[in-house]
């Protein structure tokens, strides 16, 4: 009998109220025993929605993050918070986002906060996580009390309980070394906690463990493939089993290691690496399970239940009851309910299947191969009705976009000139100071501006009302932004609701859920758009809203838009063509819209490209291909404007040092870029690339409510001129100001001007 399973839920809520206990709870709201019942309450709920499984995971639940969670049971906290007092949930916030809830007993030891943990992104992923942080004096020390008591309370309710943890290599490779240490040489000091903590697993009568080791699907070094030999020479024969679950993509020159690992079962993703199931069956030993994620638990198509069947059945007729299936990764990167949406187009809606109905299909697939494929003739003939009724549609493909991709030239991607001869076109334009300052694009989206934009979503409100309430709100950030001082002003974006939604609401080929929700971070939660059939722009989307804004000052004001490469990795993206086609006719479409803003008089404008990094193949091998028709996209979008037309861009949470040569080809003239948590350590690269156009490097992280000094952002800034002539240097946020509030924004931003004018007295 095939076993199935999970890898992980989503905990966010299908009507994301994880979201709202947790920021009710950092405004002092509600108290801390709340929120923690609150958290046993969606837990319960979970495995209820999951309780058809064979095995259901538990330690999957985080109230921000899971690595962070991990880092809390290793006992490894930054120095910084180690001297608090207090409920241990309030140093996991402080690390998380700089300080815990407001009015907690101990806020008075924290003063104003502390320095937030580094966030970056989940392998290629939107999800965000708080990396762990090493030294050569790093110790760990066990608390599994929180693994435990959610291990008690699934007990308790009859789950069938497989408890999840991320693996050692993992963790470590993850993490960052805060000194010059090796963080391999902590090995062995890692390795006895995670033993005492599968011993304590053991002795809760637990079976199976989960063990994520998603590393594996990367190229390691040979130090680190022996890291692997070493951690499961220690872990692989205790009293539990191990499942050690890869996933995102495939083993290649790790599967022979993997082979050789003391685990008792293996979990791969099949859907990024079926061409490695048959080798993965050969070469495991034949005691071992091999789990086999066949459901895609990154994006909302349904699955093609007969498709899936007809390579699946010889491989369980092979298996036997070592066949465990399960989707592909934790169903985190999936929206939990589709019943949930009652406005979605009917065609569309028949086409998808979130967290929920994933596992239901799930359970459809193990039936047949039990029971037979007529055990569930109704349900897989449903099934092949929908899928055929997508693959023929007329809404899902365009002749007319077809035959603009197939128009695309090199010319198209290429300015009229260089960006030394630009450069001092757009300076006699524009007649900036040294370092410039401006935000990223967005302002505080208030209570004010929401209400207003779901009376008119909701028909209550008409278009005329709508739009002198948004008028109202750009001249406010107008006002604001004149009274700070900065140099170059943005509209403030209060007319939008996500930078990727907003766009696609006005493009053909998008459609929109109510509460497909997904965790970006912590409380962060977005509504990935639907991307499934050809793009095209009907009309212009940001040009009226530009206009006006420009209409209200004599300063240069920015025209936003959300670049291509970001439009798809931030949709869940049809999956019946390759990525770069669909990215080229999000380029067209957006490059219409760069025209017409500069035909309206804008002379800066920005093009978001946040997601670049994250579309990067897990494998440096197979990046080029990647950053190619990336980086094309975005010069096809960009391009067509005219030398004087300063071109902006911004990327925000990424490591990018190993593709800075692919970020100067796409040839913006002023990229900003996050860099205040890391310390200004994301612009090392420039220490050994001559970077030739000009770069904002974040000084403010807007992720935290924590208000930086003056003097804080002067020192960042004198950094990044150790790295970048100052002459090329501009002071702004590390992205955009739509989570925070104004009390928080205008102090944060009076600081920041104040930094810029203390630099130019310098310069």
């Amino acid at each position: 009998m095939v076993t199935t399973h999970n890898l992980g839920f989503p905990r966010i809520g299908a009507k994301r109220e994880l979201k709202f206990a947790v920021e009710s709870y950092w405004k002092g709201e509600t108290t801390r025993d709340a929120l923690k019942a609150f958290g046993a309450e969606l837990r319960q709920r979970h495995w209820h929605d999951q309780a058809a499984l064979d095995l259901v995971p538990v330690g999957d639940f985080a109230f921000y993050d899971q690595m962070l969670d991990m880092s809390f049971t290793l006992g490894n906290l930054p120095q910084r918070v180690q001297g608090f007092h207090g409920d241990t949930l309030d140093n996991y916030f402080r690390v998380a986002r700089g300080r815990s809830a407001k009015g907690t007993e101990d806020h008075a030891a924290c003063c104003g906060g502390v320095a937030a943990g580094e966030m970056t992104k989940w392998f290629d992923t939107n999800y965000h996580y708080i990396v762990p942080e090493f030294t050569a004096a790093t110790e760990f020390k066990l608390d599994a009390s929180r693994l435990l008591e959610q291990l008690a309370e699934a007990k308790a309710q009859g789950v069938k309980a497989k408890p999840v943890i991320v693996g050692p290599v993992t963790y470590l490779a993850l993490g960052k070394a805060k000194d010059d240490s090796n963080k391999l040489a902590l090995l062995p000091r890692l390795i006895p906690a995670y033993a005492d903590l599968l011993t304590q697993l053991a002795t809760q009568g637990v079976e199976w463990v989960q063990i994520d080791e998603p590393i594996l699907v990367t190229e390691l070094a040979a130090d680190w493939q022996q890291a692997f030999t070493t951690a499961y020479a220690a872990l692989g024969n205790g009293k539990v089993k191990l499942l050690l679950a890869t996933y995102f993509g495939q083993l290649q020159d790790n599967l022979a290691l993997v082979a050789k690992l003391p685990v008792a079962g293996l979990h791969l993703d099949a859907i990024n690496a079926r061409d490695e199931v048959s080798a993965v069956i050969e070469k495991l030993p034949s005691d071992r399970v091999i789990s086999l994620g066949v459901i895609n638990g990154r994006n909302i198509w349904k699955t093609d239940l007969n498709s899936v069947l007809n390579w699946l059945e010889p491989v369980a007729r092979q298996l036997g009851d070592r066949l465990w299936i399960a989707p592909t990764c934790s169903l985190l990167h999936v929206p939990v309910d589709l019943n949930s949406e009652q406005k979605l187009d009917g065609d569309i809606r028949s086409w998808l299947a979130f967290a929920i109905q994933k596992l239901a299909e799930l359970k459809v697939l193990a039936l047949a191969l039990n029971n037979g494929r007529q055990a569930v003739t109704a349900e897989l003939a449903d099934n092949q009705s929908a899928i055929d009724a997508r693959r023929n549609s007329p809404r899902v493909n365009n002749p007319t976009v077809k035959a603009a991709i197939a128009g695309i030239t090199k010319a198209m991607g290429d300015r009229k000139s260089g960006y030394a001869q630009r450069a001092p076109k757009q300076a006699a334009q524009l007649k900036l100071p040294a370092y410039p300052t401006t935000t990223i694009g967005s302002f505080p989206q208030t209570a004010e501006i929401r209400h207003a934009r779901s009376e008119f979503k909701a028909g209550r409100l008409n278009e005329a009302d709508y739009v002198k309430a948004m008028q109202s709100e750009i001249a406010h950030s107008v006002r604001e932004q004149e009274k700070l001082g900065l140099d170059v002003l943005v509209h403030g974006e209060c007319e939008r609701n996500d930078m990727v939604e907003y766009f696609g609401e006005q493009l053909d080929g998008y459609a929109f859920s109510q509460f497909g929700w997904v965790q970006s971070y912590g409380s962060r939660c977005v509504k990935p758009p639907i991307l499934f059939g050809d793009i095209a722009r009907p009309n212009a989307m940001t040009v009226a809203w530009i206009r006006y804004a420009q209409s209200l000052t004599s300063k240069p004001m920015k025209g936003m838009l959300t670049g291509p490469v970001t439009m798809l990795n931030w949709s869940f993206v049809r999956d019946d063509q390759p990525r770069s086609v669909s990215c080229y006719q999000l380029a067209l479409a957006i490059r219409e819209e760069v025209l017409d803003l500069e035909k309206a008089g804008v002379n800066v404008i920005q093009i978001d490209e946040a997601a670049l990094r994250e579309g990067l193949p897990l494998r440096q091998s197979q990046w080029k291909q990647y950053l190619d028709w990336a980086v094309e996209s975005f010069r096809i979008t960009a391009n067509g404007a005219q030398d004087e037309t300063q071109i902006h861009t911004h990327m925000c949470y990424s490591e990018f040092n190993d593709i800075i040569e692919s970020i100067a080809d796409m040839d913006a003239d002023v990229i900003t870029i996050e860099t205040s948590r890391s310390d200004m350590e994301l612009l090392d690269a420039f220490e050994n690339f001559q970077y030739p156009n000009e770069i904002g490097p974040g000084v403010y992280d807007i992720h935290s409510p924590n208000i930086p000094t003056t003097e804080h952002m002067v020192n960042l800034m004198k950094k990044a001129a150790e790295r970048v002539p100052a002459e090329r240097l501009w002071v702004n946020p590390d992205c955009g100001l739509k989570t925070r509030g104004w009390a928080e924004v205008t102090p944060a931003l009076t600081n920041m001007v104040a930094a810029a004018r203390e630099l130019r007295a310098a310069h």
